[in-house]
């Protein structure tokens, strides 16, 4: 696969009776998508939009069924992105139906995107949502509770990159990188938890080679996440297992670790 699955970064412009600005951004976005976004699952060229108002996803490869969700937004994305219902986000993550998740951020004067990465959801865990604190009882929906989607919790290896400061990268790179952690898929939701978090706190060491007791002194992070497991320390080492039996990171010998880097 090369280059070519991209043409343009730049938005057509939006017909003219989308007057109001949310509106036109919305056609911006989204018809961008659904006019260069292939899927990083698969390499199809092209993701097609669902209808209106899907309460799923917003878009949907028709080769291999991956589904996705579209925030975007005109400055870089922060910490969180604000999402919908707390109580469906909940009841997807349980039953495993969360889509993977678009993160476009556009110039809004150049009338293009900017930076582009997708969230696989085999890395949407209970640990990266945030309850939003539900509206006062005078509120037109009373009681209702949204949240948001934490970023600054997502490991780096759930950051596959497509556009990146205004450069279209090779979908090759990105479909390797996508294929890297689809073993998580095959993890129960709180299995997988453990494995995600650990990748953040090996994430979180600075050096490329680490020892293992430097992943122990995230034992109290990881006891406070999980409250009911009084055996973190071996948890670690069988999460550290999986990553190395996976490929992410190279087992050195007498409780040393290399992390394999993303290309």
């Amino acid at each position: 696969m090369s280059n070519d699955r991209w043409t343009r970064l730049s938005f057509r412009e939006a017909p003219a009776e989308y007057v109001g600005p949310t509106q036109k951004v919305r056609i911006w976005t989204e018809g961008w998508v659904a006019d260069q976004m292939f899927c990083p699952s698969c390499g199809e060229r092209r993701i097609e939009q669902h209808k209106a108002n899907n309460p799923a996803a917003d878009f949907y490869c028709r080769k291999c069924g991956e589904e996705f969700e579209l925030k975007s937004q005109r400055a870089r994305f922060g910490a969180r992105i604000v999402d919908g219902a707390l109580a469906t986000m909940t009841s997807r993550l349980a039953a495993g139906r969360a889509p993977n998740l678009l993160v476009l951020n556009y110039d809004k004067d150049r009338a293009e995107v900017r930076n582009l990465l997708v969230i696989p959801k085999q890395f949407f865990v209970s640990s990266i949502i945030e309850a939003r604190r539900p509206l006062s009882s005078t509120a037109r929906r009373a009681g209702w509770q949204g949240c948001n989607i934490l970023l600054s919790r997502v490991p780096d290896a759930g950051n596959v990159w497509l556009v990146q400061d205004g450069a279209m990268r090779d979908p090759q790179a990105a479909l390797e990188d996508w294929r890297r952690t689809l073993f998580l898929r095959e993890a129960s939701p709180l299995a997988r938890g453990w494995l995600v978090e650990v990748l953040m706190c090996v994430e979180a060491i600075t050096a490329n080679e680490f020892a293992l007791a430097d992943v122990y002194a995230f034992e109290a992070h990881l006891a406070s996440l999980y409250p009911g497991n009084d055996n973190v320390r071996p948890k670690i080492r069988q999460q550290l297992q999986v990553l190395r039996d996976r490929g992410l990171l190279e087992f050195l010998g007498s409780g040393q670790y290399r992390k394999r880097r993303l290309q």
